[in-house]
């Protein structure tokens, strides 16, 4: 089993299916369970720096807040206590550089289930994991 476990977040029904099996998987193997919420920076580098983008990052940071709210009272519905780390920036290297830094052993994300075409306009935040973690990552489909 899994020391740390590290599950990616972003309030989708594929987030909350990959929260389920991280909670499952903490569980059964009595590991620590990090949950990661992360506010794509990059969304933001063609608006002009003034008070718009940060109510937008209030907005998604309490956004991700809420997400946090109801997968701590999931999770504790189950006896595992979660711990949350809001990050902003890129989100893959954000999850990756989270996973090192809490000793995660396994990331566990969603998948959208993105056409072909999407992955190539906007990429594949497991995609982006799944090639280049150093640890074992697994993808719930949603």
């Amino acid at each position: 089993m899994f020391a740390n476990i590290l599950v990616a977040l972003d309030g989708s029904p594929a987030g909350q299916k990959a929260l389920d099996r991280a909670v499952e998987m903490a569980r059964a193997g009595e590991s620590k369970l990090h949950a990661a919420y992360v506010v794509e920076t990059g969304l933001f580098s063609s608006i002009p720096t003034d008070n718009t983008v940060e109510i937008m990052y209030n907005v998604l940071k309490k956004e991700g807040e809420a997400v946090f709210d109801k997968a701590k009272t999931d999770a504790a519905a189950h006896g595992v206590t979660l711990t949350t780390h809001l990050k902003f920036g890129h989100a893959g290297s954000e999850i990756i550089a989270l996973a090192d830094k809490v000793k995660a052993e396994l990331i566990i994300v969603g998948s959208h289930g993105k056409s072909q075409t999407d992955r190539l306009l906007i990429g594949s935040v497991s995609t982006f994991i799944v090639t280049h973690s150093r640890v074992s990552s697994m993808v719930v489909r949603s």
